[in-house]
């Protein structure tokens, strides 16, 4: 994730385009290092978001609003007091730093125009919001750092603001190609860190995306590329600087899928796997990629337990599988016992005492074999031994096959599981599997009177064609949509021989499009085990054939007679509904 100084230049312009000569009508301190501008000018009210989080340091605007404490922190009273209906007059980045400032004028309490500056430094867990006066004097900070915490600069009231020059990195805004060959081509680093190194503002994935654009090896060390990788790198950061300079962005976020990956400022044409969403504004971006990273991020940690305990208990399964198949294996030759037995009782009668071997024709298979034999017994009693074998590793066997149909059930219902753990997107959600595995003893019960109420639905599709579809995101839902849901004309969709999704077309008594068939072929596919690969094989037919085995676990189906397909996990242009 890129919150460079690219992304920074970006915001500076819509800021300037927005709220420039704009008044701030309210302060808020809603976390302890978070402030919430309000803003009214000639656009209308807008809010400014501005996030010193070490772990999410953020600028964005936005119209949502956010609770705040009852009683306002220190800073926010100081903000308050200085530029509460202060204009803002102007909004500059400097050198392509990740640290934007705010200009404001105000009045004080004798009625003179004075000018102060709100300055916002994003920069990881060093990130902050410093409050100056015109002659660059710290009034306040949201977060202060003392000589103790810092050795390069300290932020406390009184010190005078400045930025510490640490890495020596130039200004690629003013780069040309002698400084760039200088700065970039003499070094023996990997060509992606020589270049983020080399400047300020330029961070990893810019990097990686200027070698990608002149198919030039990221790794490739930058004082041995060729003459042509040199020019070409040269001429496409030169390109990508002019955009800057020139004020030409394109917002965009990368996904795989629903879930979000990357953003940037510019096109990111390293991704040709992933699906890049256009975004209006540096804004929108910024607030959904990290509203919708904020929901995989919460739910994934929320998953942690379950997914722990679904792992452990599926390689303890497919451990017990393995184990029950080679001893499966060993009871192969329980036939060989038999024939041996009915062998002596045929020919034994003419053995000689204290024979080791019986030589005999096998009249199973035409051929003569060679038995052993205990010279202590007679062949009576060899023969009574041999069938005692036979009999063991018969029962073995008929005990076995049970187990490893019983633990191979296990093992793919345990998948399932797994697979509704990866699609899950809230809490309920988790809910639901929690239940899943409480009920069938893979967990403890909860005490009584805590059960948890389940808010869980399937996600709600909707063809190109305008036909409903719905897809489970756990067993009991795969269960109810299919049995309960679903009537006999609705078509149902699922990965072949994968755990993954019961999908329901509602077809209305309708006979439905290919373009239908297609995209709920592509729902099957993403929701299974097989999401990250190109092409998934997807069986389908109409409900009334989908059948449910006595006593099998939720979700678990049988069918004969079926059609197939090959989709692609692909749902980036299929509607979600929001129920």
């Amino acid at each position: 994730m890129a919150f460079d100084g690219i992304v920074i230049a970006n915001l500076v312009k819509e800021l300037n385009e927005t709220i420039t000569n704009s008044r701030i009508s309210k302060i808020a301190q809603p976390e302890h290092d978070e402030l919430l501008l309000t803003i009214k000018g000639m656009n209308g009210q807008v809010r400014l978001v501005l996030s010193a989080s070490a772990s999410l340091p953020l600028i964005y605007l936005t119209k949502n609003n956010k609770p705040s404490p009852l009683t306002a922190p220190n800073f926010c009273m100081l903000l308050r007091k200085h530029i509460a209906n202060g204009k803002i007059t102007r909004i500059y980045q400097l050198q392509m730093e990740r640290i934007i400032h705010f200009e404001i004028e105000h009045l004080n309490e004798l009625g003179d125009l004075c000018r102060k500056q709100l300055i916002v430094e994003i920069m990881g867990k060093h990130s902050n919001i410093i409050f100056c006066d015109d002659e660059n004097k710290i009034i306040d900070s949201i977060k202060h750092v003392s000589a103790q915490v810092s050795s390069l600069r300290e932020v406390l009231p009184g010190r005078t603001y400045f930025v510490p020059n640490t890495q020596e990195k130039s200004n690629p805004l003013t780069a040309d190609k002698a400084s760039f060959q200088a700065d970039v081509f003499g070094q023996s680093l990997p060509v992606q860190k020589a270049i983020y190194t080399a400047y300020t503002g330029i961070s990893p994935v810019i990097a990686s995306e200027l070698c990608c654009r002149a198919s030039v090896s990221e790794k490739q060390p930058a004082d041995t590329l060729s003459k042509e990788e040199q020019l070409r790198l040269c001429q496409h950061f030169s390109l990508l600087m002019d955009d800057v300079n020139e004020g030409r962005f394109t917002p965009n976020i990368v996904r795989n899928g629903k879930e979000p990956i990357d953003f940037s400022s510019t096109e990111l044409t390293q991704f040709p796997d992933f699906t890049a969403e256009s975004c209006d504004s540096i804004s929108e971006v910024l607030e959904t990629f990290y509203a919708a990273k904020n929901v995989y991020t919460r739910i994934r940690q929320k998953s942690v337990d379950l997914r722990k305990i679904v792992t452990t208990i599926l390689d303890r399964s497919r451990k017990k599988y393995d184990l029950q198949k080679k001893q499966l294996k060993d009871t192969e030759k329980r036939e060989k016992y038999k024939i041996y037995g009915e062998l002596i009782h045929t020919y034994g009668y003419g053995l000689k005492a204290n024979s080791k071997t019986l030589e005999a024709f096998n009249y199973y298979t035409n051929e003569n074999i060679s038995i052993p034999l205990d010279p202590q017994l007679t062949p009576q009693e060899n023969a009574l031994k041999y069938f005692n074998k036979y009999n063991k590793l018969k029962r073995t066997y008929e005990a076995l096959t049970d187990l490893i149909e019983e633990t191979h059930e296990e093992i793919i219902h345990l998948e399932s599981i797994s697979t509704s753990l990866d699609i899950a997107v809230s809490e309920d959600d988790l809910t639901q599997i929690k239940e899943e595995l409480i009920q069938y003893g893979y967990m403890k019960k909860r005490p009584a009177g805590k059960k948890e109420k389940i808010k869980s639905k399937p996600f709600h599709y909707l063809s190109s064609d305008g036909y409903h579809m719905y897809v489970g995101k756990n067993n009991f839902q795969n269960e109810e949509l299919t049995f309960k849901f679903a009537v006999g004309n609705d078509w149902w969709f699922h990965a072949k021989g994968i755990p993954g999704s019961h999908v329901v077309v509602k077809t209305n008594g309708d006979e439905l499009p290919d373009r239908t068939f297609e995209e709920a072929g592509r729902l099957a596919a993403y929701y299974s085990k097989g999401r990250e690969n190109e092409k998934v094989e997807i069986d389908y037919l109409e409900k009334k054939n989908v059948k449910k085995p006595n006593g099998s676990k939720p979700g678990f189906v049988i069918y004969y007679t079926n059609y197939s397909l090959i989709a692609s996990p692909d749902i980036s242009e299929i509607s979600l509904i929001s129920d």
